[in-house]
C-alpha cells in the first residue's frame, strides 16, 4: 500500500512489517531502534541505558532501558549450538559483599553455572552463562545437557554432584582444588576468567545495578557478544541481533519489567501530558556518518 502496509486479500486485514516483532506498534523510529542496536553491538563492552538515554536523546531512561531490555530478551529466545570438545564447567556466585557463608550457599547472592569450550592447543571458545537454583547433582545435570553435546569431556572441581551429572553420556574428568595444591583459576582457567570479564563487565558498564530477576538476561547479553569476539566484521554482530529481533515475539513493558507496578500506582504517579517529552526524531539518513548503512568491501 502506498503507506508502508501489506494488504491482505483474504481477511481484508492490513499489516504493518513490524508486526510480530519487538518493534511491534513502536512509537520510536526505527533508525533509532538500529542506532542503540548498533551501540550494543559495536561496543566491546556493549552499553548501558544511562549512556544510551544520553546519546540519543531519549525522553526518559524508562524508554532506553526497554529497548536495550527487548533485545536482550531476543538474545535469550535464540537458538543455540551446544558446546562440544573439551569443556569445563564450575559455578559462581553474583551479589555484593555480605556477612556469613561464602561461596556455593551464600545467602542473597545468586548462583550462576558457568562452561566454556577450551581449544587446542590453548586458548577458549564459546561459553554458556545460566542461574541455578543450587549446586546438587540434577539441578548440574540438566545444564550439562542443555548446553553441552553428548560425548564432550568435561572438566570439573571435585564438587560430589559432578560426578552424578556428567554419567553415562560425557567424559568426566573431576580435579579436587585442595588435593591438587594449585590456586581454583589455575586448575579451570577458562570459567574463572569468563565469570571474571561478567562481573568486571557489570561492575564498570552497569554499575553493578541490575535486579537477581533480570540477570539472566544481561548473562546471555555477555555471552552473544563473547562467543562473537573474534568476528572480522562488527556489522555481522548488528545484523544477528536484528534477525533475532524479527523473529522475537512483541512484548509490552509490562512484561519486561520482573516486578511491574499496580496500574492504579503507575497511574497515580503519570508524568503530566504537557510535560511529557517527545518521542527522539528519526536519524537523518541523508548524512552518511552511521556505520551500519556504510556497505562492506
Amino acid at each position: 500500500m502506498k503507506n508502508g502496509k501489506w494488504w491482505c486479500d483474504a481477511c481484508r486485514n492490513r499489516v504493518s512489517a513490524t508486526a510480530g516483532t519487538i518493534f511491534h506498534r513502536t512509537r520510536t523510529p526505527l533508525t533509532v531502534w538500529f542506532a542503540a542496536a548498533w551501540h550494543l553491538t559495536s561496543a566491546k563492552n556493549g552499553v548501558s541505558a544511562k549512556t544510551l538515554h544520553r546519546i540519543l536523546g531519549f525522553g526518559s531512561y524508562q524508554t532506553a532501558w526497554a529497548m536495550l531490555h527487548r533485545f536482550r530478551c531476543a538474545i535469550s529466545h535464540a537458538g543455540h549450538d551446544m558446546l562440544s570438545g573439551q569443556v569445563e564447567v564450575d559455578e559462581t556466585v553474583f551479589g555484593g559483599v555480605r556477612h556469613g557463608k561464602r561461596g556455593r550457599g551464600a545467602e542473597g547472592k545468586v548462583l550462576v553455572a558457568v562452561a566454556v569450550e577450551l581449544l587446542s592447543p590453548n586458548g577458549f571458545g564459546r561459553c554458556r552463562l545460566q542461574i541455578i537454583p543450587n549446586a546438587e547433582s540434577e539441578t548440574l545435570k540438566a545444564f550439562i545437557r542443555k548446553h553441552i553435546k553428548p560425548g564432550s569431556t568435561i572438566y570439573t572441581d571435585g564438587l560430589i554432584s559432578y560426578p552424578g551429572a556428567a554419567k553415562d553420556e560425557y567424559n568426566h574428568q573431576g580435579t579436587s582444588i585442595k588435593g591438587s595444591g594449585k590456586k581454583a583459576n589455575e586448575v579451570l582457567p577458562g570459567v574463572h576468567r569468563v565469570a571474571a570479564l561478567v562481573k568486571r563487565w557489570l561492575m564498570g558498564t552497569h554499575q553493578g545495578s541490575f535486579e537477581e530477576d533480570h540477570l539472566q538476561a544481561y548473562l546471555d547479553e555477555f555471552t552473544f557478544r563473547f562467543n562473537r569476539r573474534k568476528s572480522t566484521h562488527r556489522g555481522m554482530l548488528f545484523f544477528r541481533l536484528l534477525e533475532q529481533c524479527v523473529a522475537m515475539h512483541p512484548m509490552s513493558f509490562r512484561e519486561l519489567v520482573a516486578n511491574p507496578k499496580p496500574k492504579n500506582v503507575a497511574q497515580e504517579f503519570a508524568v503530566p501530558s504537557n510535560l511529557r517529552h517527545k518521542a527522539p526524531a528519526s536519524l537523518d539518513i541523508s548524512v552518511p556518518i552511521h556505520p551500519w548503512r556504510t556497505a562492506l568491501p
